[in-house]
């Protein structure tokens, strides 16, 4: 059952009695360690992206921990139970007491375990923040956006709430794109194949909103000659177990995919790049899901450094002449010592690759993690921690940051802006498949992408809002070249006035601008009227977009994309939602 379905009645008494027994629950060998263990030496203090961007101590390590170490010793140290005040051992009593815990749970710290590899007493904060995010999940005291993830990966089995004929109309999309990109009509992407050697499980970001990365990796096996597939259920390799500290969920979501590799006898299970997403399939999930397993759990940055060892791919680095840098991920960093292993890929297949200081298991944390692009009500908080990371970055000089999960993507994508950086972001298969040399096509070959006309049929009609007259111009003449009738809106009460009048076939739309702000606009086109049928892709520089993502107070838009964006993600974007929605 979900932790998430029932606390939403609990009154603020019955929360806190309930808080007190789950605690008791926690008790285990590494949680009392951590509890007992700590001398407050401060070392863990400065290794913490949200101390130091801040400098505000109630956002140091070892305050955090300690909100849950004087709970702990309130009933479990024989002097704190003489002397509470004496060690400042207290218990749960309030709802302000629960309030106070939940923006520290929540708000205040990404999990990114930098502290505890500083702490040497090895404490491990992040084990005592998860616990506390368990016990405050199950009460209910948790972000509306984790409530929704959580909630769409127990009904839906995924946590964008993708539904099984969305994703196989997805996948097949995907293969007739991959066909062209690779110019093989008979290239596809296999679809719950038995007895291949991989199975190749993803974060819904990329079936919902990112296809680009996933035909970027579809290239690479190509190119490779594998022989791939993807499951029909179990795909999702995101498990917001790890964030929620729901172990339900996590052994739920691990069981799924662990059943289905062994029905289709797969070699291997390969998780696409996402930093929680392997480190809960491959360390967590099978504990969760008290299974033991046949086949290995392999990241699919260690099996593009094998086809390269052993020559089953080919790579240009001229086809990749930009300065670029490499973000290590915190949880296949610190948590899962995945960091040789992107940095040679990159170095094979890039001129100019610039190092980050300090790197690797030292790496300062984007801010994204931890399930916080989920949690709207951090977002400016989060932003201006973010300070830390966008320092390193402007540090390096480099024109491209590559990361190798979604969840850093969209964190650094929104701290590029926010510090005005003027940088690119990228997947590093993303940047492996631009300097790949199929044979089958030139070496700097442009994938061959379809005009929306034929895509789609001719005389769709896009009803493209921006206020910003150069990106209005800019996607229009996209859309317009290649096929599409565009009519352009300037702001959001015109955007409206338009839907109603053109009944377009897509609306593209911007959330900052006069009149009626976009989220507005967003909320009038999906109140419910004929306007609600119109798909949407969101194309923005604002991370307010997050809210409509997560939290989910209407359906999701169709699309989204990032601004600044290109002509080829305009397209892909624009295909991939008429294409599901004709």
């Amino acid at each position: 059952m979900s932790t998430v379905s029932e606390p939403n009645q609990l009154t603020s008494e019955e929360k806190i009695r309930k808080f007190n027994e789950l605690f008791e629950t926690k008790m285990n060998r590494n949680f009392v360690l951590s509890n007992s263990v700590c001398v407050h030496c401060g070392m863990c203090v400065e290794a913490c992206h949200y101390y130091e961007a801040t400098k505000d101590p109630k956002n140091s390590p070892v305050y955090k921990s300690d909100a849950v170490r004087k709970i702990y010793k309130h009933r479990h140290d024989w002097l704190s139970r003489i002397l509470p005040i004496w060690t400042g051992a207290r218990q749960v009593e309030t709802q302000e007491d629960l309030d106070r815990l939940k923006d520290i749970a929540w708000g205040s710290c990404t999990m990114c375990r930098r502290c505890t590899i500083n702490c040497p007493m090895g404490v491990d904060t992040a084990l005592l923040i998860r616990s506390l995010r368990s016990v405050l999940n199950a009460i209910g005291d948790a972000p509306e956006g984790v409530k929704q993830v959580c909630r769409d990966q127990y009904e839906v089995g995924n946590q964008m709430g993708v539904s099984r004929q969305d994703y196989v109309e997805t996948i097949e999309w995907l293969g007739e794109e991959h066909a062209d990109d690779v110019g093989d009509p008979a290239a596809r992407i296999p679809l719950d194949k038995t007895g291949a050697d991989v199975m190749y499980v993803v974060n819904p970001r990329e079936v919902k909103y990112a296809p680009m990365t996933l035909l970027a990796v579809a290239r690479i096996f190509y190119a490779a000659g594998e022989n791939w597939t993807m499951p029909l259920e179990g795909w999702d390799n995101t498990n917001f177990g790890l964030f929620a500290g729901d172990d339900v969920l996590g052994g739920r979501m691990g069981r799924a995919m662990f059943e289905k590799a062994a029905q289709l006898g797969v070699k291997r299970v390969v998780v696409s790049e996402c930093g929680h997403g392997f480190r809960a399939t491959r360390w967590e999930s099978p504990n969760w899901a008290k299974m033991g397993l046949t086949f290995p759990i392999v990241s699919i940055l260690e099996v593009v450094e094998g086809y390269i060892r052993e020559g089953r791919i080919r790579l240009d680095k001229s086809l990749n002449p930009a300065p670029l840098t490499y973000h290590d991920p915190c949880n296949l960093a610190r948590s899962c010592g995945l960091t040789e292993e992107p940095r040679f890929i990159l170095r094979q297949c890039v001129e100019n690759f610039v190092e980050m200081y300090p790197n690797r298991a030292d790496n300062w944390c984007c801010s994204g993690g931890g399930g916080a692009m989920s949690m709207s009500e951090y977002t400016e908080r989060r932003l201006e921690v973010a300070k830390i990371k966008a320092d390193q970055l402007r540090a390096t000089g480099a024109q491209i940051v590559a990361t190798a999960c979604h969840n850093c993507i969209d964190a650094l994508t929104d701290l590029i802006k926010r510090y005005k950086l003027g940088m690119k972001t990228a997947t590093v298969c993303e940047v492996a498949a631009r300097a790949l040399a199929l044979p089958e096509k030139p070496k700097a070959a442009v994938p061959v992408r379809r005009p929306l006309e034929q895509a789609i049929g001719a005389g769709v009609k896009i009803l493209v809002a921006d206020d910003d007259r150069d990106a209005r111009t800019f996607i229009a003449t996209v859309c317009e070249d290649n096929g599409a009738v565009v009519v352009q809106a300037r702001n959001g009460n015109e955007a409206l006035e338009l839907a109603r009048r053109e009944m377009p076939d897509l609306i593209t739309l911007d959330i900052d601008m006069p009149g009626k702000h976009g989220g507005e606009v967003y909320q009038a086109l999906k109140d419910g009227s004929e306007l609600a049928k119109i798909p949407v892709c969101i194309i923005t520089g604002q991370p307010k977009l997050r809210g409509l993502i997560y939290d989910r107070p209407l359906p999701p838009p169709e699309g989204y994309l990032d601004k600044p964006t290109t002509d080829e993600e305009i397209l892909l974007a624009v295909r991939k939602i008429l294409s599901l929605s004709h």
